[in-house]
């Protein structure tokens, strides 16, 4: 079976299986099919495409978070952080950035291993209250996913039984992947010799460029341009 075959026995499945759902939408990105799901029916959609045997997502490798707040911007402002190197945004033409309902999303990526097909799982989330129900009585392996998300994006899993930080310090301020988070964080730590403790401190470094604006010229990308033919061992030794 070809993978576009294995695509279309997929797609088909899910117009069965989601007949009852007519908000869910789905697309074939990248060689995937994206199934976006109103936030409301999140767990009833994911029982389904576990339980079902046609589907049968045995599976959640992954789940993410992501901040469409400067989507299209090829910069975007950070804080008092300098934006004069190399774009940190991809460009996308005339496509409008989602307004404040649709800030954030949370993407759920399920793997079959029975039926050897895989499937992304989007949601999307508002700004001032980025809440979604945890997938964990369905794929228990999301729990630290999860913790992830909240962390570095401030998504919040309702039902999630321990929903805390997991990458970034209990007493850190902010979530990093936000775009609106500076790129100097917002404040600094270090051990006090005499209090005999770690302090935390407002952030004394300047803002500044990481990345040099530097443009190297490279030969393999000028049109025309072919590489050498590689000489055989007896050629070079004539």
């Amino acid at each position: 079976m070809t993978p576009e075959e294995r695509l279309d026995e997929l797609e088909e499945a899910l117009e069965e299986s989601l007949e009852e759902f007519g908000d869910c939408k789905w697309s074939r990105d990248y060689g995937e099919l994206t199934l976006t799901v109103p936030r409301e029916q999140l767990l009833d959609v994911m029982r389904i495409l576990r339980q079902t045997r046609s589907l049968a997502f045995e599976q959640c490798m992954d789940v993410c978070g992501v901040d469409y707040s400067a989507y299209g911007d090829s910069e975007w402002t950070t804080g008092d952080a300098a934006n004069s190197g190399f774009g940190r945004g991809a460009e996308r033409g005339d496509k409008p950035a989602p307004d404040a309902s649709n800030r954030f999303a949370v993407v759920y990526h399920l793997l079959s291993t029975s039926l050897n097909h895989r499937l992304r799982v989007k949601v999307m989330l508002d700004a001032d209250f980025p809440v979604v129900d945890s997938v964990r009585d369905i794929w228990t392996g999301v729990d630290w996913f999860e913790r992830e998300a909240f962390d570095l994006f401030g998504i919040l899993f309702s039902g999630h039984p321990d929903l805390r930080r997991i990458l970034t310090d209990y007493g850190f301020i902010g979530h990093p992947f936000r775009k609106d988070f500076p790129l100097i964080g917002e404040v600094e730590m270090r051990y006090d010799e005499e209090l005999g403790r770690v302090v935390y401190e407002p952030v004394s470094i300047e803002s500044r460029t990481l990345v040099p604006r530097v443009v190297r010229s490279d030969s393999r990308y000028e049109q025309g341009w072919k590489p050498e033919p590689v000489a055989e061992a007896g050629e070079a030794d004539a």
